[in-house]
């Protein structure tokens, strides 16, 4: 029988990424308490449940603090935030490397927009629309970790929200980092 490689995937914080979080992958949270405190605890157990499992780090914390992450014991990828939408890019052969490699961007360069939604076991969706956000508070990092607003078509959330509801999912919520600006920023690719 063939040895088959399997992926999990964890998401810590907010409703985007679960949304975008559709091998160990830990899509990480900056805004939370004890963020670096949660996401040590979620390495811990990977490791614990297969010591030879290749850890990601990708999200809002690994935007900010890249070099601190790769430090954590048992974490062989950190990708900010437009390298996370191209994993597959940067995973080879899977075996653990002896210190987290660190692939991330300016956040200006953050300025496209990828649509995601998520689907499951649940009885509602999480459907991105929106992204990013212009308003620089003193006391938030989600501009410096997720970029500048941007919003999806609004083909496009109808056409996801159509593939969500064939699914016979009920409930659609829409998700982003300030819906208030939806429409703001780029439409899809294209910008409005």
């Amino acid at each position: 029988m063939e040895n088959k490689k399997k992926v999990a995937f964890y998401t810590l914080g907010c409703k985007l990424n679960f949304s975008e979080t559709s091998i160990y992958v830990i899509n990480t949270c900056s805004v939370t308490d004890n963020a670096d405190k949660q996401f040590k605890q979620i390495v811990k157990k990977a490791m614990k449940l297969n010591d030879k499992a290749f850890v990601a780090a990708v999200g809002c914390y690994a935007q900010l603090k890249p070099e601190e992450l790769a430090a954590v014991d048992g974490v062989d990828l950190v990708l900010g935030a437009t390298e996370k939408f191209k994993i597959t890019d940067y995973i080879n052969d899977l075996s653990k490397n002896d210190m987290g490699e660190v692939h991330s961007c300016e956040i200006e360069e953050a300025d496209f927009y990828v649509g995601s939604y998520s689907i499951g076991d649940r009885t509602r969706a999480f459907l991105k629309v929106q992204d990013g956000c212009d308003y620089k508070c003193t006391y938030c990092t989600i501009p410096l970790a997720r970029g500048i607003s941007r919003s999806d078509a609004l083909e496009n959330v109808l056409k996801n929200a159509s593939e969500i509801s064939n699914q016979g999912i009920k409930e659609i919520v829409l998700t982003g980092v300030n819906i208030g600006d939806y429409g703001k920023g780029e439409f899809g690719n294209k910008k409005h």
